[in-house]
């Protein structure tokens, strides 16, 4: 109990002396444009950077026709979340005075100094996945790519787009709202954090949108703590590809030209 109240309360009680918590002044103003870019960003994912909109601007050419159409769907989808959770951020702090790129949680140091802790994270979740992975609702979710049992090269090529998307996810989330709050909010911006994340797992099972909230919660407060993204990253990673080859034995074998679900 002592290491997890480390992890937590005495980290969320350091963040919050660090912080001014005062009306008005640069961190209010700081706060304010970087939660007015997270509005905008995401919006932009809802209307522009979902699959639907490159399915408008480039139809399905039909069976057979195009066999990386869907793949380049998900390519969409990933690099406007690459677009919107890592380059608009970037330029804000850029311009926002005083404030620099390398302390938005990019250095390593700290996730190699807390390797162990991220590495014993992922050994609690992965009996709830493996749990998971055996309903029906999971194995109709997942992978994303219905067609990643086609080759070796599809499942590759999903899992790049994916492990891209969830590296520009965590500096978004762990990175750009954390540090961009810090000062204004102190350990609250790690709640503050929490409700949008858990928002862009609308959709997803029930249950995995429910363990968003304690995730972000987790991973935000290490992120806070290590000042830096990597832990997340890697535990995003590890538990998407886990969960992608667990629903893949439900699929057809690979080199099947039928898709999973069908």
């Amino acid at each position: 109990m002592g290491f997890l109240r480390r992890i937590t309360i005495d980290s969320w009680r350091k963040d919050q002396a660090e912080g001014n918590h005062l009306l008005g002044g640069p961190a209010s103003v700081q706060a304010f444009v970087v939660l007015a870019v997270v509005a905008i960003v995401l919006t932009i994912q809802e209307y522009i950077g979902d699959r639907g909109t490159y399915e408008k601007l480039w139809p399905f050419p039909g069976p057979g026709m195009d066999h990386w159409w869907e793949i380049r769907g998900f390519a969409w989808w990933a690099g406007w979340r690459i677009f919107g959770y890592v380059v608009i951020p970037l330029i804000t702090i850029a311009l926002l005075p005083g404030q620099r790129i390398r302390d938005y949680h990019l250095s390593p140091k700290g996730f190699f100094r807390h390797l162990v802790i991220y590495l014993g994270l992922f050994a609690l979740v992965l009996p709830a996945v493996f749990i998971a992975s055996r309903t029906q609702e999971f194995r109709d979710t997942y992978p994303f790519y219905r067609g990643a049992n086609h080759s070796y090269k599809d499942l590759l090529a999903w899992e790049c787009i994916y492990a891209a998307q969830f590296t520009a996810l965590e500096f978004f989330f762990r990175g750009f709202m954390l540090q961009g709050l810090r000062k204004a909010l102190g350990a609250n911006a790690v709640f503050v954090m929490i409700v949008p994340y858990c928002m862009i797992h609308y959709g997803k099972p029930m249950a995995e949108t429910f363990g968003a909230i304690i995730a972000g919660l987790v991973l935000g407060s290490l992120a806070m703590r290590t000042r830096s993204i990597w832990g997340g990253v890697l535990i995003h990673v590890v538990v998407g590809v886990t969960m992608d080859l667990l629903a893949l034995r439900a699929c057809p074998p690979m080199g099947s030209q039928t898709p999973c679900g069908e």
